[in-house]
């Protein structure tokens, strides 16, 4: 791996000017902004272009750019066949294209392409490194001194759930962790692992946890002030809610222990382990906090606006503002989402999948959100994955999650997805717990026959 990025940064050194394409989610925000921000320190002229996905027109535009190189950042694995142009660098953590082979010796494989992935090097691109992640790596071997956008990373990572296995992240990612320490840009804590640390008034801290769920606090308001008011804990200082890290050490050891002992020993790894904080960053403005940090940048890139998300990790604070009403149009999406579902009894369940419909109720951009928060939600099995549909401009979008356990046994999403949608005339991709695919829209039917044999024969 070192010695191909060294080789790419060559690349980068050498180029004329450079075609930066990311993905749009906190990963390829991330990862565009690290892309970003190293052609601007190499002195380069640039341009940066956010995709929700590889299309035709995409490739299209990779393939007859005029500039001399193509960095393609969190996206681009999955399609290295239909890439025909030299001068391509690809930082991503998808699982590749099958069809691509390195050095091998046919006539259409002398294209130049330098393909930095995970996989690549025998680790898994779900967990161990993200896009951002391996977008870092090649800017620090471009320069050392890129070790300051080290926690552009783990917010990368944090955004794609890649602390969620072990608690923490581990791997690759744990060696970003330590540079981003080391540079005085993190703070590794350990602590509840819930949203809303440094943003959500503590009620709804607790209200809204969810992965795993309180008994007896999630969901329920009033439980929630019986619950501090029994700790001792005051939910407001002037008249201001407090946020859980307003509170002292010991308010939040006592209230940690309670807690956890209300999840119980089953699910304690969930809920207690490793939290990521940007001291640098300013008190309440949800970058202090890695999950919230990532979840600015997803509310940007999901509501078609990854250039605030961009301007945010560029440090431009004035991007706030735009990027405030992105989360807040993000949170009412999500919030009618989930009770549309519920409240329409969407969820089917089949033998070994479960599933829903969201029609043109919930954007394409964010039914991979929910189909995870409705897995998380105590409101459907856990033991089955779960597949989500939602109409998109070239068909119908499918997202597809699954408890990490399901992998454990043999589950690849990614493969389930790849396979099922070329059978019906897609086409799809992505990770073995979280992938997924456009087909055509009368092939939902035949494709969810056809997700059901793959899972119950990968399924130990």
């Amino acid at each position: 791996m070192q010695r191909d990025l060294d080789a790419a940064a060559s690349q980068l050194r050498d180029a004329q000017d450079i075609l930066i394409i990311s993905h749009i989610d906190a990963d390829g925000i991330s990862a565009g902004a690290v892309a970003d921000i190293t052609a601007e320190r190499l002195g380069k002229t640039h341009e940066v272009r956010f995709e929700k996905k590889i299309s035709e027109e995409t490739v299209e535009a990779i393939n007859s750019s005029e500039q001399s190189l193509v960095w393609i950042c969190d996206l681009g694995s999955g399609y290295l066949s239909e890439f025909t142009r030299d001068g391509i660098i690809v930082t991503d953590h998808h699982v590749p294209d099958p069809r691509w082979r390195r050095k091998q010796t046919v006539l259409d494989s002398f294209t130049g392409i330098t393909h930095l992935n995970p996989h690549v090097y025998g680790m898994d691109g779900s967990y161990e490194v993200c896009g951002a992640g391996m977008t870092y790596l090649l800017s620090k071997a471009v320069d050392p001194s890129n070790v300051d956008l080290a926690y552009l990373a783990v917010v990368g990572a944090v955004g794609d759930f890649q602390d969620s296995g072990h608690s923490g992240l581990v791997s690759l990612n744990r060696v970003i962790v330590d540079d981003a320490s080391a540079n005085g840009d993190l703070v590794v804590d350990h602590d509840l692992r819930f949203f809303g640390r440094e943003t959500r008034p503590i009620n709804q801290y607790l209200q809204f946890s969810s992965d795993p769920q309180i008994p007896g606090l999630s969901d329920n308001a009033s439980g929630c002030l019986q619950f501090l008011d029994s700790m001792g804990i005051r939910g407001k200082d002037g008249g201001r809610w407090r946020v859980w890290n307003d509170l002292s050490s010991e308010e939040r050891e006592r209230a940690t222990e309670r807690i956890l002992e209300l999840v119980g020993p089953e699910q304690e790894s969930r809920a207690f382990g490793e939290m990521y904080s940007f001291p640098n960053m300013p008190r309440g403005t949800g970058l202090r906090d890695a999950k919230e940090f990532a979840t600015v940048l997803n509310s940007c890139g999901r509501y078609e606006d990854a250039e605030t998300g961009l301007r945010i990790c560029r440090g431009d604070m004035s991007a706030l503002k735009d990027a405030e009403r992105n989360r807040a149009e993000h949170r009412r999406h999500i919030s009618s989402a989930m009770s549309y579902i519920k409240d329409n009894h969407l969820l089917r369940e089949r033998r070994f999948i479960q599933w829903f419909d969201a029609g043109s109720e919930i954007k394409e951009t964010v039914v991979g959100i929910v189909a995870g928060m409705v897995l998380s939600s105590g409101e459907c099995a856990r033991n089955i994955p779960i597949i989500a549909f939602a109409d998109s401009d070239d068909g119908t979008k499918v997202s597809a999650r699954a408890d990490r356990r399901l992998v454990d046994r043999g589950l690849d999403l990614s493969s389930v997805m790849k396979t099922a949608a070329e059978l019906v005339g897609g086409y799809g991709g992505g990770h073995t717990v979280a992938a997924g695919a456009t087909i055509p829209p009368d092939k939902k039917e035949q494709f969810l026959d056809i997700v059901e044999d793959l899972v119950s024969s990968q399924v130990e």
